[in-house]
C-alpha cells in the first residue's frame, strides 16, 4: 500500500487537500479515557473497556485494551481533560492514562488529535455546554448511532471525538451545522496523517 501525507495545518480550514486517488476513508478511532468505563468507537460501532482493577495493573490493563483497539488506525482522536470537574478523585492516575495512551501512539506512529469537552459537546450538540444526555442524543440523531446500556455516554462521546476526526480529515459523515464545525477550530489535530490509498 502507498502512504499518502496530508497536511493537516489547523489553519488551513475544514477542507483538506486530498490525492484525487485517495478515496478510502482513514480509520479513524475515537476514545473518551477513563479509569472506570472507556469508551471506543469507530464508523457504526461502539464498545468499551472497564476493569476492577486498581493502580498500575489498571493502567496497564486499560492502555493494552485500548490499543488492541487503536493499533491500525489512521488517526486516533481523543476527548481532552475536564479541568472544571468537580470530583478530582484518581486526577493523576487519569492523566497518566491519557499519556500512556499518546505514548502508545506516539511508539507506533499513529497521529492523535485531543478534542476539549466543550469543543466535543459543541460539535455533537451546537452547544459547549451541553450535558451527556443531549450528546448521546445528537449522536443518535446525526449518525443514527444509538449507545446504550452502561457506558452509553461514554461510547457517545467517543463517537463523537471519532466524527470529528473523519470530518477535519474531509471524510464527514454527515451534515454538520457551521456552529458544530466551529468546535473544530478548538482541537489539537496532528500536522500529518498517513492514509492507505
Amino acid at each position: 500500500m502507498t502512504q499518502t501525507l496530508f497536511d493537516q495545518t489547523p489553519a488551513a480550514g475544514l477542507s483538506i487537500a486530498r490525492p484525487a486517488a485517495v478515496t478510502t476513508r482513514p480509520l479513524v478511532i475515537g476514545l473518551d479515557l477513563s479509569l472506570t468505563c472507556t469508551g471506543v468507537a469507530g464508523v457504526g460501532w461502539t464498545d468499551i473497556v472497564r476493569t476492577k482493577r486498581k493502580g498500575d495493573e489498571r493502567l496497564h490493563y486499560l492502555v493494552t485494551a485500548v490499543g488492541d483497539f487503536i493499533k491500525a488506525a489512521d488517526m486516533v482522536v481523543m476527548e481532552g481533560p475536564s479541568f472544571g470537574h468537580g470530583a478530582m478523585a484518581g486526577h493523576e492516575e487519569l492523566a497518566g492514562l491519557r499519556i500512556l495512551v499518546r505514548q502508545y501512539c506516539f511508539r507506533h506512529r499513529i497521529p492523535y488529535g485531543v478534542i476539549p469537552p466543550s469543543s466535543l459537546k459543541m460539535f455533537a450538540t451546537g452547544r459547549g455546554n451541553a450535558t451527556k444526555g443531549e450528546v448521546r442524543s445528537g449522536v443518535a440523531d446525526r449518525y443514527g448511532h444509538h449507545t446504550e446500556g452502561v457506558g452509553r455516554y461514554d461510547q457517545a462521546d467517543a463517537y463523537t471525538a471519532m466524527a470529528a476526526g473523519l470530518h477535519h480529515l474531509g471524510f464527514p459523515l454527515a451534515d454538520a451545522p457551521e456552529r458544530a464545525l466551529r468546535a473544530l477550530d478548538g482541537c489539537a489535530w496532528p500536522e500529518t496523517v498517513a492514509v492507505a490509498a
